[in-house]
């Protein structure tokens, strides 16, 4: 099957979360079980230069806005798949990936840009996979273009939700400007007196999924649906949820590059080499029998970090070291260091993100910390259990999915989750697992069972196939 990922970010090339991960593996997981599958992703400033293997197009001539437009494209297998950047000074370079007044702009220019990219390299791609807001207006582009050109008549949508939250909202009135003329194209985008690309992607591409399949069901309510749960619910019968898998090239205790020590299920002992190597990277105190909780996360809204700061005082009585490492919303960032002023011989603490010290984090604590808010995936549950490192979950979206309470009478589970979005729930379960961390053996069956688990990306390159060809059919 011939496939066109279309992403506003993949690694290695460029990454703000989840999408990003997400777009760089699935490519190489539909090639590796025999898939002829292409990314499409823009060529940011920050995309290293050992990443562009070789300019593929340097005329990529384009009409944008009623005049001509320059852009090129790199080619690179980075990521292990085939790859073409879109370079576009003007719309990519820039000190960030997002968080510009004209996002819908710069996206909608790189939707052109990609299907224009696709007709000059071969046949046209059974499916165009497209990934959030930022690929709705491809949907609507092909939708349109499948009407009166032939190249495009075999080819369908697939639309994938990462978070329904971000729906890339702008004026009705730029809609022609961009080249959405049409009273289809209207209808599509329109959304409470505005034009938003997630509710044309939603609309119009012919299957939808999203990255969990709790995920898939919240966003059919008011709770988690962000306005647009009448679509969700109306487009029910063609939305499917598929988790995400985890690239066990990079993410496997075994074989990492980053760690100072490798384990496996069958032999943790250099998980201890691991935990020392932590405290030591944050100065604290070398006691290897204090359970480290840790936490790797964007410090937003979402990802439940209010309740880590009602909790903090209790985490840490519970006899523990916290480390954490993120960045985002400054007044948590400030919380944070407080935390680590306040007990400095018991917390660890760095602000900003690092490759590197995440895959240690992973390797070395016995917690990880995730009560988010809302998480339609989520990933590093999935790395904590192939790390031996016992989840701490709220059950939302892809962590209900993944993670399974520890019943110590039947000893199964993975991790430990709370319902109710609140701090004492989490306390509850942060306390259960303390107790059971008291149990060696207990604790062993726990790490086991979650590092058994196969959350390979091959896994979930298999059900998107499925999906691609329900698509198709």
């Amino acid at each position: 099957m011939r496939i066109a990922i279309i992403s506003a970010e993949a690694v290695p090339y460029s990454k703000t979360g989840g999408l990003g991960d997400v777009a760089g593996a699935l490519p190489k997981a539909l090639k590796q079980i025999g898939h002829d599958a292409v990314l499409i992703t823009p060529c940011y400033w920050q995309t290293k230069g050992e990443y562009l293997w070789e300019t593929a197009i340097d005329d990529l001539w384009l009409t944008w806005r009623g005049q001509p437009y320059h852009a090129k494209a790199f080619y690179s297998e980075a990521n292990g798949s085939p790859t073409f950047l879109i370079d576009a000074p003007s719309m990519f370079h820039r000190d960030s990936i997002y968080g510009y007044t004209e996002d819908y702009e710069r996206f909608a220019f790189f939707n052109h840009a990609a299907l224009e990219l696709i007709k000059r390299v071969g046949d046209a791609p059974q499916i165009v996979h497209l990934n959030d807001w930022h690929c709705g207006f491809a949907a609507v582009e092909l939708a349109s273009r499948r009407q009166h050109d032939p190249y495009w008549q075999g080819t369908r949508t697939v639309f994938s939700i990462h978070n329904m939250a971000y729906q890339g909202g702008f004026s009705m009135s730029e809609l022609p400007a961009l080249g959405f003329t049409s009273k289809f194209a209207r209808n599509a985008f329109s959304f409470d007196r505005y034009a938003s690309a997630m509710k044309a992607g939603l609309e119009v591409s012919d299957t939808l999924s999203t990255v969990s399949r709790r995920y898939a069901q919240e966003i059919q309510t008011s709770e988690y649906g962000y306005g647009l749960e009448w679509l969700t619910r109306q487009r029910a019968n063609r939305l499917i949820g598929i988790t995400n898998g985890v690239d066990y090239e990079v993410w496997d205790p075994e074989t990492d590059v980053e760690l100072p020590a490798h384990f496996s299920i069958d032999d943790l002992s250099g998980k201890r080499e691991c935990k020392r190597a932590l405290l030591e990277q944050f100065s604290l105190p070398i006691e290897l029998d204090r359970p480290i909780y840790a936490s790797v996360t964007r410090l937003t809204g979402q990802k439940g970090v209010e309740l880590i700061k009602e909790g903090a005082g209790d985490i840490l009585a519970s006899g523990g070291f916290f480390i954490a490492l993120g960045s985002g919303e400054k007044d948590s960032e400030k919380f944070l260091q407080a935390l680590r002023d306040h007990a400095p011989s018991r917390v660890g603490v760095y602000i900003g993100y690092n490759e590197k010290l995440a895959h240690l984090i992973e390797a070395g604590a016995d917690m990880f910390l995730m009560p988010s808010k809302f998480e339609p995936c989520g990933l590093n549950q999935m790395y904590s259990l192939r790390y031996g490192t016992v989840p701490i979950v709220r059950a939302t979206g892809g962590l209900d999915d993944t993670v399974q309470n520890w019943d110590a009478v039947t000893e199964t589970g993975n991790g430990f989750k709370f319902g109710p979005y609140r701090a004492d729930k989490l306390l509850e379960k942060i306390y259960e697992a303390r107790f059971a961390y008291e149990d060696k053996a207990a604790w062993a069956k726990i790490q086991r069972n979650g590092m058994s688990i196969d959350n390979s990306w091959e896994n979930a390159a298999r059900n998107y196939v499925e999906l691609y060809e329900w698509t198709l059919q």
